[in-house]
C-alpha cells in the first residue's frame, strides 16, 4: 500500500470508528450539517475528536499544530508530494530519496511524513490545508 493510501486509509478508519463511537447509544446520526459535526436528535454538535477521529474544530493561524516539523512546513510536504506524484513515486522510501535530492535530511524527511500525517489525523483542518497545497 503506498504512502499516500495509508494516510487516507488511516483518515477513513479514524472516521469509521468515531461513527461507531457515536453509534453505540443505540441512536444513529440524524444528519450532518455543513458545519463538520455530527448532529444527533437531543444532543449537541459532537467532535469526532471526543471518539478518537480527528477534530473538525476551527484551528488558529498561530496553532502550534502548523510549526514545521524539523524545518519541513506542511506546504513543503505539499510540494514534495506533488513531485513525487508527477514522478509515480507513492512510497514513502521513494519520497525520501526524493527529498534528499532536494538536500533534505532522510531523518527529517522521515519524522516529518509521519507527524504531518499524525497531525492530519488531530485535525481535518490539517488535511483540508494539504489537499489546498496539493491544489484539491
Amino acid at each position: 500500500m503506498g504512502f499516500f493510501s495509508k494516510a487516507k486509509k488511516a483518515a477513513q478508519d479514524a472516521a469509521q470508528q468515531a461513527q461507531q463511537a457515536m453509534n453505540q447509544g443505540g441512536q444513529p446520526p440524524q444528519g450532518q450539517a455543513g458545519d463538520g459535526y455530527v448532529h444527533v436528535q437531543g444532543a449537541g454538535p459532537v467532535d469526532p475528536a471526543a471518539f478518537g477521529g480527528p477534530s473538525t474544530a476551527p484551528v488558529a493561524e498561530n496553532d502550534p499544530i502548523w510549526e514545521p516539523i524539523n524545518g519541513i512546513s506542511l506546504q513543503d510536504y505539499a510540494d514534495l508530494a506533488k513531485d513525487c506524484q508527477a514522478r509515480g513515486v507513492n512510497d514513502e522510501a521513494g519520497m525520501i530519496t526524493v527529498a534528499q535530492e532536494k538536500g533534505w535530511d532522510p531523518a527529517d524527511t522521515k519524522a516529518a511524513l509521519d507527524g504531518w500525517v499524525a497531525r492530519m489525523g488531530q485535525s481535518q483542518a490539517v488535511g483540508q490545508q494539504f489537499r489546498r497545497f496539493l491544489g484539491y
